[in-house]
């Protein structure tokens, strides 16, 4: 029992920590070190909560964690991503189930496509001339909230005690 209360907690965490991640990025066009760092160091914990075997499991979340990094360093080098939300998306590659993290990517790119679009025309209609930033960060908080939404929180009606 106890460590369900740990396992939702830990959830409600990561999902404060991504909506800090969105707006420090709107603000500031930059996500934190420690926030990364934070999700990060905090996802053994939520292994354990989640009753995770060491083989299998973590060894999957550890490979596609790398994975996403080794990838999203390249789009890094090719000036397509920032550093932030590479390390944030990383982070959230060790929270995530891989097929989850899957449905993350997608959902992500389609808010971001979208925001990019509203972005794109705001920065026209605007008539500004310096060099468009998007809050990336707003997409991959999205996509991981509508995750933790869908896949780790327990529906309604189990929540309200339906069987």
């Amino acid at each position: 029992m106890l460590a369900d209360y740990l396992h939702y907690g830990l959830l409600v965490a990561l999902a404060i920590a991504l909506l800090f991640a969105a707006f420090t990025d709107i603000r500031e066009r930059k996500i934190a070190n420690w926030l990364n760092a934070g999700i990060a160091l905090t996802a053994p914990i939520f292994w354990w909560t989640s009753g995770l075997a060491l083989w299998p499991d973590v060894a999957m979340q550890f490979g596609v964690a790398l994975a996403a990094f080794a990838i999203l360093t390249g789009l890094f080098a090719l000036r397509m991503m920032g550093g932030g939300d590479v390390k944030l998306l990383t982070a959230l590659a060790l929270w995530i189930e891989p097929g989850s993290f899957l449905k993350l990517l997608i959902i992500m790119a389609l808010v971001g496509g979208a925001l990019t679009i509203v972005m794109g025309v705001y920065h026209a209609v605007r008539r500004r001339r310096e060099r468009l930033a998007i809050p990336y960060g707003v997409a991959i908080a999205i996509g991981g909230l509508w995750v933790i939404g869908t896949h780790y929180l327990p529906s309604a009606a189990y929540a309200l005690g339906a069987k």
